[in-house]
């Protein structure tokens, strides 16, 4: 028998963290079959020891949503408690753990989630054939597609690995660059590489990609091919046209899941060229069969300065947007005509103010 103890500050954090009558303290014994009591407080934990443990682990992190929120739901204990190695039961379904670790080791080391949308994100390409991500750097997008795709394949659920990117070259174009095709597409598709080098080790992954059992491709190789038994990911999505979007989508055979993914805010597009990852969420968001993840901030897990990085960026760019629209509203007041060197606004004629 193994015991824990946490502190709760209030009353009313006790009141937040283990519900109306108690039904989210229910519920955490419920999942991870503990005793749960709390006095004064003071809340004791008994039980096995790794249900102990994964309990604890469990109600730190609620009452830390509790505290930034100001409660919690079924969903956010579902969720957490998964993540802590629960067994979830979900109508209609097996039981599962919804967070559980990706079915992969490498180095001695197994890969999971690291926060709540991650383990959305990996539960949600699990259960869709189509799933879209969207995100900033750092969050894992690529990362646990490619994760849950060597999982995919180890288990024999599907036969191929397809990973794709757009190769956008960024002012250079590729026919003018040194080397042949590997080397210049190289840059592109290294991110891709880096994912699949963190579970696969070097030999047996350039082993699977010289039998192109794992293929490692721009977008562009994949007009006019259809994928059967095969996970396909799309990385750096917010780089594609609408048309470019619409082949590859195209190219989903029996058999097969797709994981699109990308940033929106580093679109490398020319200027006006609508994004096809904007233009793909926009059209197929509604459809209920097609999984769409939004990662946000919280979900980074490289440097910690990273996190913080990303929301004074995106903060900026708020405020920047909102001066503009403030400037373009006040703009809107009509048709400016120059009188000599005065500005006349809301005159009927055209004019143009001269500096």
């Amino acid at each position: 028998m193994t015991e824990a103890t946490l502190m709760v500050n209030s009353p009313e954090e006790l009141l937040q963290l283990f519900g109306p009558r108690d039904q989210h303290l229910r519920k955490l014994r419920q999942l991870f079959d503990v005793t749960i009591t709390h006095r004064n407080g003071r809340v004791r934990i008994a039980g096995e020891g790794e249900n102990v443990n994964g309990a604890m682990r469990s109600l730190e992190l609620l009452l830390n949503q509790c505290r930034k929120r100001g409660g919690i739901n079924d969903e956010d204990i579902e969720t957490v408690a998964a993540q802590q190695g629960a067994t979830i039961e979900r109508a209609g379904t097996a039981k599962i753990a919804a967070t559980e670790d990706i079915a992969i080791q490498h180095a001695g080391r197994r890969i999971r989630p690291r926060t709540e949308g991650q383990a959305h994100y990996v539960e949600t390409i699990r259960d869709h054939d189509l799933t879209f991500a969207t995100g900033p750097a750092g969050c894992g997008k690529t990362y646990l597609a490619v994760a849950t795709a060597v999982e995919a394949l180890k288990a024999g659920q599907i036969r191929k690995i397809v990973l794709v990117r757009p190769a956008v070259e960024a002012g250079e174009n590729l026919g003018f660059l040194p080397g042949d095709l590997r080397a210049k597409l190289n840059p592109y598709l290294r991110p891709l590489l880096d994912a699949l080098g963190e579970m696969v080790d070097y030999d047996r992954a350039r082993e699977l990609m010289e039998q192109e059992i794992i293929e490692v491709i721009p977008l562009a190789y994949m007009r006019g091919r259809t994928l059967n038994d095969a996970f396909i990911i799309l990385d750096e999505a917010q780089n594609t046209t609408v048309a470019q979007m619409k082949m590859f989508l195209t190219r989903m055979g029996e058999r097969s899941k797709m994981v699109v993914s990308g940033d929106a805010t580093q679109q490398d597009l020319p200027h006006g060229v609508t994004s096809g990852l904007r233009d793909a969420l926009r059209r197929l968001s509604p459809i209920k069969a097609i999984g769409v993840v939004r990662l946000g901030p919280q979900d980074i897990v490289r440097h910690r300065l990273v996190q913080r990085i990303v929301e004074a960026y995106e903060a900026d760019d708020v405020g920047r947007n909102n001066a503009e629209s403030g400037r373009g509203s006040r703009n809107r007041r009509g048709p400016v005509r120059v009188i000599g060197g005065d500005v006349a606004a809301g005159s009927s004629g055209e004019g143009r103010l001269d500096r």
